[in-house]
Order: C-alpha cells, then sequence, then structure tokens
C-alpha cells in the first residue's frame, strides 16, 4: 500500500553495505529515502551518479540520502559501490523495505522508461554496461522525511526511471532551514555551490 504525506515514516530495521546501522529520521537532519530497483539498473545508476554530484551542496542544507536497492550485497558492492558514496547505501535483497514503503513492479511502466527516457538510459548503461538490459520490475520512488521522521513528501516513480526532481529536494530543505530560523541567504548561498552537471529532471 502506497503511504501518504503528511505520516511517520516507516521503521527500517536496515544496515548499510558496510554493516552500519540506518536510522530513518529522528537524527536532527531532514533525509531523502531513495529506493531503487535492482544494483544493475541504468537509470537508478546514473540517479546515484546525480545525488553524488549534488551531495556536498545538500549536505550542507542539511540533508541525509539513504539508498536502498532491491538487490544483494555484492551486487549492490559491485555496480553502485564500486566507487565511494558519500552517503548511506543498504542492499535488501528481499524487498522487505519495498514493501513496507508500498514499492510497486511494472513491466510495461519499465518498457515505458526504456522507452522515453533513452538518453539517460545510454548515460546509465555506460555506467553498468550490458547487465543493465536485464533487470528486475520494481519501480523507484522517493521520500522527503523530516527532522521528526514524518513523511513530508511522498514520490512514486510513474516509470523506471521517474524521480523526484532535486528542486523539489532543495525547497524541502529552504523550509527546513526556515522552520529552525536560518537566514534566507544561508540557502541561497549554500544551494549556489551546487555543481553543474547533467541532471535528468522527473516526470
Amino acid at each position: 500500500m502506497k503511504l501518504f504525506a503528511p505520516s511517520a515514516a516507516p521503521a527500517l530495521d536496515l544496515v548499510d553495505i558496510y554493516g552500519q546501522a540506518i536510522p530513518i529520521g529522528g537524527t536532527g537532519r531532514r533525509t531523502l529515502l531513495s529506493f531503487f530497483r535492482d544494483a544493475a539498473c541504468p537509470f537508478c545508476n546514473f540517479r546515484i551518479y546525480e545525488l553524488t554530484h549534488h551531495h556536498a551542496s545538500l549536505a550542507a542544507l542539511g540533508l541525509d540520502i539513504v539508498a536502498v536497492f532491491g538487490s544483494g550485497q555484492a551486487e549492490v558492492l559491485h555496480f553502485v559501490a564500486r566507487h565511494p558514496r558519500p552517503f548511506r547505501v543498504a542492499a535488501d535483497p528481499v524487498g522487505a523495505s519495498h514493501l513496507r514503503y508500498g514499492i510497486e513492479r511494472s513491466f510495461w511502466r519499465k518498457l515505458k522508461a526504456v522507452v522515453t527516457r533513452v538518453p539517460t538510459l545510454l548515460r546509465g548503461l555506460r555506467i553498468v554496461g550490458l547487465a543493465g538490459l536485464n533487470t528486475n520490475n520494481l519501480l523507484p520512488a522517493d521520500f522527503l522525511i523530516d527532522e521528526d521522521g514524518r513523511i513530508v513528501e511522498a514520490y512514486y516513480g510513474s516509470d523506471a526511471g521517474d524521480r523526484i526532481p532535486l528542486e523539489r529536494v532543495e525547497l524541502f530543505l529552504a523550509r527546513g532551514l526556515m522552520r529552525r530560523g536560518v537566514p534566507a541567504g544561508t540557502t541561497a548561498t549554500a544551494a549556489s555551490t551546487r555543481p553543474t552537471g547533467p541532471v535528468q529532471s522527473a516526470g
């Protein structure tokens, strides 16, 4: 069943690929909890590239990123974490986390992404190779979770490559800064340091 905002983010019994526990909420920082398909998914790996590229500026605005893959640890280490990632990455091969957050499956919506997101598909295939042509039918989803562990926005991808736009993540962070009484100029200054690069806006 899909989750909706506002609601409490379900607790997850998760550890990252290095065995460290991953708390969701209650850390004093805001969280982007991203559910990915399998570790060889080309759309997923391009999104990981984006998040890695923009991590410094997002973290400066108070964001923690947690990426959960529906693959085993060995696959995640091989495809996703062969380069160091500045955020937490978890492997959930049985999909318990995906199930708890209402992540859907659809062959046809996977095919839709292959047909309509060719540039992103090709960029992702450059990262994972031909293994990216044999992936599961999980769909992506992103959840913006506040400092108190409450879901502020639930974004379920309409196809295998549809992710929450980074601009919406930045707005979520800006609202968090204002809630804590940080001057708006601080937000603008931090955001202006975000490196430029290829960005695939979702939806």
